[in-house]
């Protein structure tokens, strides 16, 4: 039995995870853990039996958790990692900030990270992902990240080692990222505001905000986020090719494609994970058989199916 009287944080054994995911969907985590601080999560590594799946989770924006639930240690990125500093072009923050919040923030200082604003999620997942929209990347702000390793070892990483690509980096499983550190470029912080509340404005007449979603449920087959211009295209986008195959609207149980935005899935109410996860793989299908393109998974899921009686 491992040991954890040393713990500062809460520990909670078969921790229902619905209503920590912006789908409120999916079953237990088999442990859940809440750090106090990095050392804190630090402690508890260095004593998790290393066969034990860790997953780190932020706000559970970007998230499907299947209805069997995760088998493992899902650690909840909360307070005491949610700072964020500002240091000349520099902003220093904590893997739970949300991005929201982080654009805010270095707006208030006159650094434009603008592209944040209207991405859903905290910083960790950001990194991650390698999110973007407006045709700025995490990848291209990014100057360094602390993570502690499987084992509990504190490291620094480099954008060479987490290899950015579209909507991914190469983080080692297991790793769970904890400081974030991002280089900008200045700008007037009221243009900047402006700039943000355009943005929202544009998000909400073309996106289902006020659903239960996940943000975009594909990547764009293009491999590039839109870009906000005017020259911008839609061919090889997600939207654009789930439409064509005459997949807008379409459900599954409580599960729909948004009729507004055909990229997001939304969960209409009662949807379970297997509804949300088998609607999204009927797209991917419908999509090869009309058109033979193979969609990609933007949205990330995890765990286990509830077994077939």
């Amino acid at each position: 039995m491992t040991d954890f009287s040393h713990i500062r944080g809460k520990i909670t054994m078969d921790r229902p995870l619905a209503d920590l995911t912006w789908l409120r969907v999916g079953g237990p985590a088999q442990v859940f853990f809440q750090p106090a601080d990095r050392d804190d999560l630090q402690a508890f590594l260095k004593v998790l039996p290393l066969d034990t799946l860790v997953f780190p989770m932020g706000v559970g924006s970007n998230l499907i958790v299947r209805d069997g639930g995760i088998k493992g240690a899902v650690i909840r990125m909360g307070r005491g990692f949610n700072y964020i500093e500002i240091d000349g072009d520099l902003v220093r923050c904590g893997v739970a900030a949300l991005d929201a919040h982080v654009a805010r923030k270095a707006a208030d200082g006159g650094l434009d990270l603008t592209f944040l604003r209207t991405i859903p999620g905290a910083m960790g997942g950001a990194v991650r992902m390698n999110a973007g929209c407006y045709g700025s990347y995490v990848a291209d702000h990014f100057v360094s990240a602390t993570a502690l390793t499987r084992a509990g070892e504190a490291v620094q990483i480099s954008a060479d080692e987490l290899e950015f690509a579209y909507r991914q980096s190469n983080l080692p499983e297991g790793w769970v990222l904890t400081e974030v550190v991002l280089r900008a470029e200045r700008g007037d912080p009221e243009a900047l505001h402006a700039k943000m509340e355009e943005q929202l404005r544009k998000r909400d007449e073309t996106q289902p905000t006020k659903e239960r979603t996940a943000g975009s449920t594909f990547r764009n087959p293009a491999g590039f986020s839109s870009t906000g211009q005017a020259d911008d295209t839609h061919e090889l986008k997600a939207w654009k090719v789930i439409d064509e195959a005459g997949m807008r609207g379409a459900t599954l149980g409580g599960a729909q494609m948004s009729t507004k935005h055909p990229n997001f899935l939304i969960n209409t109410g009662g949807a379970t994970a297997a509804d949300l996860e088998g609607l999204g793989e009927m797209v991917r299908k419908k999509v090869f058989q009309t058109q033979s393109i193979e969609l990609h998974w933007e949205v990330l899921r995890i765990g286990e199916p509830v077994p077939q009686e």
